[in-house]
């Protein structure tokens, strides 16, 4: 099979592309076939570069994606500085690897943000201008710690000039979590109540793609558009490390053509 992919729909100005990938079409084996772009989850290192590769070609990537170094914070890189230059804590090197960090912006053209998943929620962002996008890595740890509130303000735009695409994620009718996530991500935002759905066993169902537009709506991003796949249902098209355990990862990335 091809490498092949999901694109957004949604209303982005002329020049802003953006995919998440399918698992099919690479070259890894096992628990990681085929197409896993993770280079950290225990991948023979030889497949993944074939694989990204592979997906530089096929979808006609104007340059290698800035893989993150993603830790589940609230880092934002700003991809566009000469040098090392931190935002918050989150640094653009020279070469390798980006971060730590769990999101990404660049204005200039050609240049890829991408953001690695496997039941964590990807979220791309484009400016009505045309001239900036960004890209985030969205947990239930990122969300409650505020990577999407810190994403916005890194950008320094009216939250009203952007739009946002959620990306594939666990759906709510398949992450279990316990008490303590419900009441870490509450803390930050008393509203969310019903994003979590008790169950059976004393715990709680947690929408992510809900929790994710509740917190762009509060800022003022007011067109949202995805969130309806599911990582963990869909076991041909997606990794799922909440499904499978150890296991590969997919790529959002968003870019601004040259």
């Amino acid at each position: 099979m091809s490498v092949s992919w999901l694109e957004p729909e949604w209303p982005t100005p002329p020049g802003v592309r953006a995919l998440s990938t399918f698992r099919s079409g690479g070259v890894s084996t096992a628990r990681y076939a085929s197409l896993n772009l993770g280079d950290h989850v225990g991948d023979s290192l030889q497949a993944v570069g074939e694989n990204r590769r592979r997906l530089k070609a096929a979808a006609g990537l104007p340059a290698e994606p800035e893989w993150l170094t993603q830790v589940h914070g609230t880092s934002v890189v700003d991809l566009d500085a000469a040098t090392t230059k931190p935002v918050g804590q989150a640094e653009r090197g020279a070469s390798g690897p980006v971060g730590p960090a769990d999101a990404a912006f660049t204005r200039r053209r050609g240049r890829v943000c991408a953001i690695l998943t496997a039941d964590c929620l990807p979220i791309v962002l484009a400016a009505d201008s045309g001239d900036l996008v960004a890209a985030a890595h969205a947990g239930w740890r990122g969300l409650a710690g505020g990577v999407i509130e810190a994403t916005v303000e890194a950008l320094q735009v009216a939250p009203e000039r952007l739009m946002a695409w959620l990306g594939p994620a666990i759906g709510p009718d398949r992450f279990e979590v316990g008490a303590e996530v419900r009441e870490a991500v509450l803390a930050g935002d008393s509203g969310a109540d019903a994003a979590f759905a008790a169950n059976a066993r004393g715990r709680y169902m947690a929408d992510l793609s809900g929790l994710a537009r509740r917190r762009l709506a509060a800022l003022g991003v007011s067109r949202i558009y995805g969130g309806g796949h599911c990582t963990y249902a869909d076991k041909d098209r997606y990794f799922s490390h909440r499904r499978d355990g150890m296991t590969g990862r997919q790529g959002t990335l968003i870019w601004l053509e040259p």
